[in-house]
């Protein structure tokens, strides 16, 4: 069973990676944004679009942050590590029986 310290620790974990899964996801719409202003700018001069490009890349590890922070698919949490650690010592206990 966890103390109120603990849950208050974990707790503030979660809020900080929310807040930096915001900051993130507000970075990739700004400078998104503002390439595809650059790219429909000079589209005419310099060739085709090409602002989805860096879109698409970026949105791939935005979205593998969403996943990490929201719980969808989360991987290499700190619940999940505690749940393998448990996982490997029943096996060991198990061997050694």
């Amino acid at each position: 069973m966890l103390d109120e310290k603990e849950l208050e620790k974990r707790a503030r974990e979660q809020v900080e990676a929310q807040k930096g899964f915001y900051i993130h996801l507000l970075t990739y719409l700004i400078v998104n944004a503002g390439l595809f202003l650059v790219n429909a700018g000079t589209r005419g001069r310099y060739g085709g679009w090409w602002f989805y490009w860096p879109l698409f890349g970026w949105g791939i590890g935005l979205a593998s942050h969403a996943f990490n922070v929201f719980g969808v698919l989360a991987l290499f949490t700190s619940d999940w590590e505690e749940r393998q650690v448990k996982k490997l010592m029943d096996r060991e206990r198990r061997r050694n029986q």
